[in-house]
């Protein structure tokens, strides 16, 4: 379903994201998961692109699997790094091939090792030119719906990482949506705060599309310490912190600290008027389910 048609259908859109598991064993036990997701009636489901496109045929033949064979509407993710615009096009072709609606459209990290690659090589530097390489494939007519695919893309609720100058930050982010994107899914954050001042400046740069907010529950200590490292610049509340700390080596208190605190996250979210919550569940089903259940979540139908 195209991304427009998803926001005229929900009122608020609940989405999961997935990574391409890189074994089959794996892959297996992420579909085991995918029926407990199915189950939730999602709005629609994202798959991860590995850093220079380093899992472009894992998430290619993830995302065909999830549209071929359940209910869940999958999109994928797509960046510039490590691809000429021959890469780019034959890659979107294959989506629109198999039925693939929509697209996250992302600057992308380098993968580790190659962090003195020139960006030089690469047809895009940022991710605004991909929207609009994907726009104009749109206008082609080559994608089965004649409107092409949606478009979303990210942003920073406290800040991207790679521009310190805030307000330069959102007239990039200002482009990429007048460059043609329909929607904006928001990198993980723990104070809501920061993502309710993000929507205002959003506002006040005239950036009209339906923004989504990213929410990560914390699970384990390890799991905190891994989020810090690749969400760069990620904000963790003191409060957070010490509830955690509290829990010392109790794995199963630091779980249930991690799902309260993103529980709480999220019914502030739908008071204030989100317009979706994108939860990102590194592949397991269960921390997700409990704030559904907690919250009595479903995608609602406008």
């Amino acid at each position: 379903m195209h991304i427009q048609d998803i926001f005229t259908k929900y009122l608020t859109t609940f989405s999961f994201e997935f990574f391409p598991p890189k074994t089959e064993q794996g892959a297996e036990e992420l579909f085991k998961n995918i029926a407990e997701f199915e189950a939730l009636k999602p709005a629609f489901v994202s798959v991860t692109y590995g850093a220079g496109g380093s899992t472009r045929e894992l998430t290619h033949d993830l995302v065909v699997r999830i549209h071929d064979s359940s209910s869940l509407d999958p999109i994928p993710h797509l960046t510039c790094v490590c691809h000429g615009e021959s890469d780019i096009l034959e890659i979107i072709e294959r989506y629109a091939r198999a039925g693939v609606s929509n697209i996250l459209a992302l600057g992308g990290d380098l993968p580790r090792g190659m962090e003195q690659y020139d960006r030089g090589q690469d047809a895009f530097r940022y991710a605004t030119n991909l929207v609009k390489f994907i726009r104009v494939f749109n206008e082609s007519g080559a994608h089965p719906d004649k409107r092409g695919f949606g478009i979303g893309v990210a942003g920073f609720p406290e800040g991207h990482p790679a521009t310190q100058n805030r307000l330069l930050e959102m007239d990039h982010l200002k482009a990429k949506v007048d460059a043609g994107a329909d929607y904006i899914v928001t990198q993980l954050f723990f104070d809501n705060r920061d993502f309710f001042d993000f929507r205002e400046r959003c506002d006040l740069a005239g950036i009209r599309v339906p923004i989504i907010a990213g929410i990560m529950p914390v699970t384990s200590a390890s799991g905190l310490k891994r989020m810090a490292e690749l969400a760069a610049g990620a904000r963790f509340p003191a409060a957070l912190l010490r509830s955690v700390q509290r829990a010392g080596d109790n794995a199963d208190a630091v779980k249930r600290v991690g799902i309260h605190w993103a529980t709480e996250q999220c019914r502030d979210l739908l008071d204030h008027g989100v317009r979706g919550i994108h939860f990102y569940t590194l592949n397991k089903s269960d921390a997700t389910k409990q704030i559904y259940l907690s919250l009595g979540l479903s995608s609602v139908s406008a």
